[in-house]
């Protein structure tokens, strides 16, 4: 089985490097572009399905850089950052800082853990069929399926990570300096 996950295009909260979790805003201008230029790269492809996170700046990616997602599924979800939403990392207290940037383990006052997204994320990617998959999704997803497949890294807006499921092996990585496809 392939998977290909692709990150939202920027948001204004990204842009001001606010945590943005399952606080449901739109994707800028910026990411509205981002978002229309994986169309080729997206459409010069086959997928057996198309699925999305059911936040619009996923479903909006989605539609703007391949089509109208099949399903929207809060199993693809960004990490809900409860009593931290909407903060900027700039004003967080240290400790949270460090426990982000370890992201395992990490659980927000209020809000999910890493343990908790990764068990959500995987349970739906798990019950996939055998086939190529495309998911619009978020960050912090993307960080959870790399760090288990040993490439921890964060991947700017419009990131797509293209991997062999089965074999549990990253295929290509598009987005982030010194990453293929730049």
């Amino acid at each position: 089985m392939e998977i290909w996950l692709v990150r939202h295009g920027e948001t204004l909260w990204n842009a001001e490097g606010r945590l943005t979790g399952w606080s449901d805003v739109p994707l800028s201008a910026l990411g509205e572009a981002q978002a229309r230029a994986l169309f080729p790269l997206l459409a010069a492809e086959h997928f057996d399905s198309v699925v999305s996170s059911d936040l619009r700046r996923a479903v909006h990616t989605a539609r703007l850089a391949y089509g109208e997602p099949e399903r929207r599924l809060s199993a693809l979800r960004e990490l809900d950052f409860g009593k931290l939403e909407g903060l900027k990392w700039t004003d967080l207290a240290e400790p949270h800082r460090m426990a982000l940037l370890e992201f395992e383990g990490f659980q927000a006052p209020g809000g999910e853990s890493t343990a908790r997204m990764r068990s959500r994320v995987y349970g739906f990617l798990e019950g996939l069929p055998p086939g190529r998959h495309l998911a619009f999704t978020h960050g912090g997803v993307l960080r959870v399926v790399l760090r288990d497949f040993e490439q921890d890294r964060f991947l700017p807006p419009c990131a797509v990570v293209g991997l062999d499921w089965t074999r549990r092996r990253v295929l290509f990585v598009r987005g982030g300096e010194g990453l293929d496809g730049g």
